[in-house]
């Protein structure tokens, strides 16, 4: 079965979303189509803009290689959401590495977490305090994050969260090195990965850093003709238990 329907609609304004200021400038500079993921817990409608090519800028991309993975939702952050939605959140942060439109912040904060949303867009920020006000009620904490340079002061998480982001060599370390300055002691992140390049150097980075990872779960993953397994990484501190 599909990890969410492959079905778009036209988004439709509720009124637990409401959205204002910065959040209405959405409607004016995108057009916004729904994605429905259905989960344990009930039914999550993301957002998201219509064509995640139609973003694409050659001036981003020149200066710094900057593609909009961040308007997709990909099926490793569906595949994660179903994790995440059977935790209990209560009196625990949250960080969500590349948020992307929100869909993992969401689920998180529904479950409970005081979430902190991170992404390399401040559009993806924007959406993903849309989605989780749509979800929740309430928004994130949103902060604009650079792996290469994270921003001081986070603080440490009871849980991590990063779906996808290892579609780059060079995001290995990267990623090892926003775990080990984020994670609580006895704290765990979540990667869900379907097996991408970077992978392999992104665990022995860990174990090189002092983290232990294991794999958590396995979840296939199809929508017509095309399938995935998604494997969800747990990372803790050696020692930290």
């Amino acid at each position: 079965m599909p990890s969410c329907w492959a079905r778009t609609r036209p988004s439709r304004t509720n009124l637990r979303s409401s959205p204002r200021g910065d959040l209405a400038t959405l409607d004016r500079r995108f057009e916004i189509v729904t994605v429905d993921v259905p989960l344990a817990s009930g039914l999550v409608r993301i957002e998201r803009p219509r064509s995640a090519d139609e973003l694409i800028s050659e001036a981003d991309f020149a200066r710094d290689e900057r593609l909009p993975y961040w308007a997709d939702v990909w099926p490793s952050s569906t595949a994660l959401a179903g994790v995440v939605d059977a935790l209990d959140g209560t009196g625990r942060r949250a960080l969500e590495l590349g948020c992307g439109v929100g869909l993992l912040t969401a689920v998180a904060m529904r479950a409970g977490f005081d979430v902190l949303a991170t992404d390399y867009y401040a559009d993806a920020l924007l959406f993903a305090r849309r989605n989780a006000r749509s979800a929740t009620g309430r928004e994130p904490a949103t902060q604009l994050a650079d792996w290469r340079a994270m921003p001081a002061g986070l603080g440490q998480f009871d849980l991590v969260l990063a779906s996808d982001v290892l579609y780059e060599r060079e995001y290995a370390t990267l990623v090892a090195d926003a775990l080990v300055a984020t994670l609580a002691p006895r704290g765990i992140a979540l990667v869900a990965d379907p097996g991408r390049t970077a992978l392999l150097s992104f665990v022995t980075a860990c174990e090189q850093r002092g983290l232990a990872v294991a794999v958590r779960a396995r979840v296939p993953w199809q929508e017509g003709a095309a399938k995935q397994t998604i494997t969800i990484h747990e990372v803790t501190a050696r020692g930290g238990e």
